[in-house]
């Protein structure tokens, strides 16, 4: 299968383990562009790449930052300090239907895909929420099986006008047999406490979903990986003019009259990092394509060795850091049972 037209299969590269004896997981981060405004077409798109990267012996697949409902790059939904548009209303209704329901049945679908290619996936949706919008990771293990979810605790920017925040509740790090997966997207991982409180939990592989191109984005990477003594998998979407909708539907503020439909719009950059700092895989600015390493979990160990950030390397009794990890929600209701009691007593 190849997604762009007359090249091979999107296979970038794989480093493989020469050490028979260590604990190997093949990992794959996925740098392809979301079908925008078409949900049901990208996850026909998002099942033929897992397809893939599985036949090349991927363990754990990761997608892009907001690969399922799309990352709206350039649009500014209409939206100036004190003035919304009738047009920007109606780019965020259609947006709004593009997101996904979790649970929901897209959400059944790619748990049925992790299960029939026997992979961890972790993915990064819209989430649809009544009427606010995340920017969220779906996680599902090689059974088929919805594990849970990370909603990005802070937009970046415009980003903040459509997507809501998330809270300390869905910060989770799964331990599976692979290792202990989680996540944090885009420019959140530049938040030292958010990261904190991912080494705390063990964190082991390290999923940095991104919508960042630029070249100052490895510097991230690489500090992320020695600083958590992780493995560290950044999926970033590759997309040109042409994967979004044309003008006048669909416009780039401020660049539109230099863009033509094969300019590139989002440059990818999706890597894979070591414990150590070594670059195992990408980054590839070429793009689309399926970037894969085999990771030495034995790396870890000896990493942590030299710096354990929440271990030996910490100073609880100088610094220390307090997570609120319980939902919020604007309005609490008591409990129908608890209102029943109530009403019985007085009776």
């Amino acid at each position: 299968m190849a997604l762009v037209p007359n090249e091979g299969p999107l296979f970038a590269e794989v480093e493989m383990s020469g050490d028979s004896f260590s604990s190997t997981v093949r990992a794959t981060v996925v740098q392809a562009s979301t079908i925008f405004y078409d949900t049901p077409a990208t996850l026909d798109k998002a099942e033929r790449l897992l397809a893939e990267a599985t036949s090349y012996g991927a363990q754990l697949v990761v997608f892009p930052e907001a690969f399922i409902g799309g990352y709206p790059r350039g649009s500014t939904f209409g939206v100036s300090i004190g003035n919304r548009t009738d047009k920007g209303k109606e780019e965020f209704r259609k947006y709004h239907a593009s997101a996904i329901d979790v649970p929901g049945p897209e959400v059944d679908r790619l748990a049925a895909m992790a299960g029939k290619y026997k992979v961890y996936l972790v993915m990064g949706v819209i989430e649809r929420d009544g009427y606010t919008l995340y920017c969220t990771v779906l996680f599902f293990d090689s059974q088929g099986h919805y594990l849970g979810k990370h909603r990005k605790i802070m937009p970046t920017a415009l980003e903040r006008i459509i997507w809501g925040f998330g809270d300390g509740s869905t910060i989770p790090v799964y331990d599976t047999p692979i290792g202990k997966i989680g996540a944090a997207i885009c420019w959140e991982n530049r938040m030292p406490l958010l990261r904190t409180a991912m080494y705390a939990k063990g964190i082991e592989i390290y999923c940095a979903p991104t919508a960042d191109s630029r070249e100052v984005w490895q510097a991230s990477m690489t500090h992320i990986a020695l600083e958590g003594g992780c493995f560290v998998l950044s999926a970033n979407q590759f997309c040109r003019r042409k994967d979004y909708p044309p003008p006048p539907d669909y416009v780039f503020s401020g660049s539109e009259e230099d863009l033509t439909p094969d300019s590139v719009v989002c440059a990818g950059g999706s890597v894979i990092i070591s414990p150590s700092g070594a670059v195992l895989a990408g980054p590839n600015y070429d793009g689309e394509a399926l970037i894969s390493a085999d990771l030495d979990l034995g790396e870890i160990v000896r990493a942590k060795f030299d710096f354990d950030v929440v271990g030996h390397y910490a100073r609880p009794e100088v610094l220390s850091l307090t997570v609120k990890d319980h939902p919020v929600s604007a309005v609490s209701f008591t409990s129908t049972s608890s209102t029943s009691k109530a009403e019985r007593s007085t009776k």
